[in-house]
């Protein structure tokens, strides 16, 4: 697969602003644009990740944005795959850069949420699982991070505080970071001590809901030179897959899991396969990667990520991170931004923020949070009923 540059990251700092979606968005791609040196007038494509909770303009976010960035008859799409959004909008630019359709197009992503957790939105609907798992069982987020963290602790021997661990080193790193929500860092103390949310797994070890945004300018590798920028940070892998059946393993929003009894599951696993996707486009692997930005939404989680991107052998995680090989300054640094933790869910842009920290730690922008010769960054995120999201940069 052919790569495309990233000429310029932004993002609108997490938090609980109380604004329009559309403010945030803005305020990421008026930066990113800032970033890249380039006038609006020069994006020949926006490509817009969609959040469902803002009203009409949310289902149209590309148009939404365009239009308050100021109409210049740019071409325009919205996406939507819950989480994975932010990836798969960036994967319809790369498409419309690689076919020749346009130069240089803006990706934008930004949410505004509501209190607690999320939630399916109102209204009756019998045949929508998300809605049914809600309804009839009361499985909320934080039901499935923590059978997700029992699972690992009944396969790998995980304790409660590995799971602590991965918050305070989260949270270490946070500090450093100017858009993050929480930028207080914690000890194993403060998570031990705080209430339990869904056991194992207490309140700051699972992320919450926050408005945000952010996003990306990206352009054909001929248009970067044309510019001036012989070396950009570049989109070198995409992947949106799905998962393979069966599936033998619980994930959101499903209450059972496929039966395995009479057909063979596939040698990879859901989450194993993102990583392998983006590794196949790349022409890389994990040897070859200096950090990741992984989709925190618990502690627990966060240790699954090392094994399915193949960073360790499978239960081989607990003892990356004791090593302290997952922190800034080890091996290989996971969310050097903080993670999901630090940040909280604005659903649309996350992946793009990840791939925002991505581009700041490999041109080596990240400040005291910098890790020490990066070159090659991969993202892990995954959206609702089965969209996986990863990206990998390299220079």
């Amino acid at each position: 697969m052919d790569e495309i540059a990233i000429l310029g990251v932004g993002m609108h700092p997490w938090g609980k602003w109380g604004r329009n979606f559309t403010d945030y968005g803005v305020h990421a791609a008026r930066a990113a644009l800032d970033d890249a040196d380039l006038d609006w007038r020069e994006v020949g494509f926006v490509s817009g990740a969609i959040t469902v909770r803002c009203g009409y303009p949310g289902y149209v976010a590309g148009s939404t944005f365009a239009r308050a960035l100021g109409f210049t008859g740019a071409q325009v799409a919205s996406s939507y795959s819950a989480c994975a959004s932010g990836a798969t909008a960036l994967a319809v630019a790369r498409g419309q850069i690689l076919s020749g359709v346009c130069d240089v197009a803006l990706v934008v992503g930004a949410d505004t949420t509501p209190d607690g957790f999320l939630a399916p939105n109102e209204g009756r609907r019998p045949d929508d699982t998300d809605w049914l798992r809600f309804h009839l069982v009361g499985a909320t987020n934080p039901v499935y991070f923590g059978l997700h963290a029992r699972r690992r602790m009944e396969l790998h021997g995980a304790t409660r505080e590995d799971f602590a661990l991965v918050k305070v080193k989260n949270s270490r790193h946070a500090v450093h970071n100017p858009n993050a929500r929480f930028t207080k860092e914690f000890g194993p103390d403060d998570v031990a001590n705080s209430p339990v949310v869904s056991d194992p797994l207490r309140l700051l070890e699972i992320c919450t809901t926050s408005d945000g945004g952010a996003a990306l300018v990206v352009a054909s590798m001929d248009y970067a030179r044309s510019r001036g920028v012989t070396d950009p940070v570049r989109v070198a892998g995409i992947s949106l897959v799905t998962p393979t059946y069966p599936d033998p393993v619980i994930d959101l929003p499903y209450l059972a899991t496929d039966s395995s009894s009479a057909v063979v599951p596939a040698e990879k696993g859901f989450k194993e396969s993102i990583g392998a996707q983006v590794y196949a486009e790349s022409g890389l692997g994990p040897e070859d990667v200096d950090l990741a930005e992984v989709y925190d939404l618990s502690s627990a989680m966060e240790l699954d990520w090392y094994e399915q991107l193949g960073l360790c052998s499978e239960g081989e995680a607990e003892g990356l991170l004791r090593a302290g090989d997952t922190s800034i300054g080890g091996r290989i640094p996971v969310n050097p931004s903080g993670g999901l933790g630090a940040f909280g869910e604005a659903v649309p842009a996350q992946a793009l923020a990840q791939v925002c920290e991505l581009t700041w730690q490999v041109r080596g922008e990240a400040g005291r949070r910098q890790v020490e010769g990066a070159r090659i960054g991969i993202s892990a995120n995954q959206g609702l009923f089965g969209h996986g999201s990863g990206v990998l940069v390299r220079r």
